[in-house]
């Protein structure tokens, strides 16, 4: 790193004489892939990426260009693109901006981990993924059985010519599993998955195959059992269903770039407008959601976002009232909202835009045994299997794998298919328990951005009741 350091700063200083600020930011990302299908390897797959994204402001405008050439020559000549090209658009820049929208910062970040993934072996993450294949072999009925790990080491250096200097190192794993049960014209699938920041510790072998004999037997229960009734009842959803509905109907609603009208043309608008941030009552008062980089070991920790700010715990929503918004320093600038740490980019030839990182609905006062007991009539569900929300992240109607149905406060036989469907302010009012144990759970594959980008992101949540909520089963 020592060389290149060197190059970094001659860049720099050589951009430094056209422009009054510039930034780069250096990412190198291995990412090993490994899946198992019905006890047999099927990917065996590696990749490596590295590059740079140099950014120059000029009048007031901030642009960008990348280069995979990371000599002298070729930072100084990315650095050339970047001030031509924002030199030619800065005339039609939607705001003015200074240098206070990439403040000072130095420092480091590295993912906690008990075991360093360079010291497992792929060998052994196969054969730890074919274990958990051989043990959902527990019926004929069980006819599709895989295993896979996404395994990702990654480093982040940023360098700014007003002085910024921070490392950051990350080791992620994303382990998933799934069985399908079928009989006749009828199939049903569980999975299980673990996201996060961790170490080769995830692959241990007598855990992920108690959790493959588990959802095999769980994908028979389904295959047996009823379809999930429809009606208006209340809903109890475990934390990893928890996940997709805080994505979509409260992350990607509170993007403030979404807000402000710049995804419009691919991902659509937003509900929330300017006018409701501090005055929305958008849940109960048991809904306290925040944006939280510094949990340690979620999937999106970082100490700084991809413009040098620094990260921070944030309450987006308080006692069911619209706070803030998920915009970085630019988004603020423009709408004068409050925002957070959130500039973020999926790769070094990709621009920062604002997105989510961890956004958690904090945990309550009740345990589950509890919130189970307080419903006369409902269905536990759990595990997304489908979702569908529009434009303006207002309208969906969401299904999970998994469902039991609670009567008189105990908990009854398993249904098949069950789905519910809401609008997002109505639904998180509905909101009438917390669990007081959450667990964290993530995605790295949310899409975003045109050219798109597809980044990490981490939602940790207890279960939550709701009350009155619209459950349809499937078709027979």
């Amino acid at each position: 790193m020592s060389r290149q350091r060197i190059d970094f700063e001659a860049a720099l200083q050589h951009a430094t004489r056209s422009v009054p600020w510039a930034g780069v930011r250096h990412s190198w990302e291995t990412t090993a892939h490994r899946a198992v299908r019905n006890d047999r390897p099927e990917t065996n797959a590696s990749s490596l990426e590295e590059g740079a994204m140099c950014e120059v402001m000029v009048d007031g405008h901030f642009g960008y260009a990348a280069t995979a050439d990371l000599s002298a020559s070729g930072l100084r000549r990315a650095f050339e693109r970047a001030i031509a090209s924002t030199r030619a658009t800065s005339a039609h820049k939607v705001h003015a901006f200074d240098d206070t929208q990439r403040p000072q910062a130095s420092g480091k970040f590295v993912s906690p981990r008990q075991r360093d993934l360079d010291q497992t072996g792929l060998d052994e993450i196969t054969d730890c993924l074919l274990a958990a294949s051989k043990a959902m072999q527990i019926s004929p009925r069980v006819v599709n059985r895989s295993a896979r790990a996404m395994i990702i080491q990654t480093r982040v250096d940023y360098f700014s010519s007003n002085g910024s200097e921070t490392q950051q190192q990350f080791q992620m794993a994303d382990v998933a599993l799934a069985a399908t049960a079928a009989h006749g014209l009828q199939s049903q699938t569980r999975t299980w998955s673990r996201t996060g920041q961790f170490g080769g510790e995830v692959f241990d072998r007598t855990h992920l195959a108690e959790q493959a004999g588990r959802v095999a037997r769980e994908s028979l229960d389904l295959l047996d059992a009823e379809n999930c009734p429809s009606g208006t009842m209340d809903l109890l959803l475990m934390p990893d269903q928890m996940m997709l509905q805080i994505h979509e109907s409260i992350g990607h609603p509170l993007e403030l770039d979404r807000i402000l009208g710049d995804e419009r043309n691919y991902a659509g608008w937003s509900f929330v407008q300017p006018a409701d941030f501090g005055s929305l009552r958008y849940g109960s008062e048991l809904m306290n959601v925040s944006f939280d980089p510094t949990r340690e070991g979620q999937f999106a920790s970082y100490a700084f976002d991809d413009a040098g700010y620094r990260a921070d715990k944030q309450m987006l929503i308080e006692a069911g009232v619209l706070k803030r918004g998920l915009g970085a320093l630019e988004s603020q600038r423009r709408s004068g909202l409050a925002g957070v740490a959130n500039f973020r980019s999926s790769s070094w030839n990709r621009a920062p835009i604002d997105r989510m990182a961890n956004i958690n609905l904090e945990p309550g006062a009740d345990s589950l045994d509890a919130l189970i007991g307080r419903v006369g009539r409902g269905v536990l569900m759990t595990t997304n299997r489908s979702w569908s929300i529009d434009d303006y992240r207002n309208k969906f109607q969401f299904g999970c794998e998994h469902g039991r149905l609670i009567e008189d406060g105990r908990l009854g036989r398993v249904v098949r298919n069950p789905n519910y469907r809401g609008v997002t302010v109505d639904f998180w009012n509905r909101l009438v328990g917390v669990g007081s144990d959450d667990s964290a759970h993530g995605t790295a594959f949310c899409g975003k951005g045109e050219p798109s980008q597809v980044i990490r992101v981490g939602h940790a949540s207890p279960p939550c009741l709701f009350r009155g909520v619209e459950v349809f089963g499937g078709q027979s």
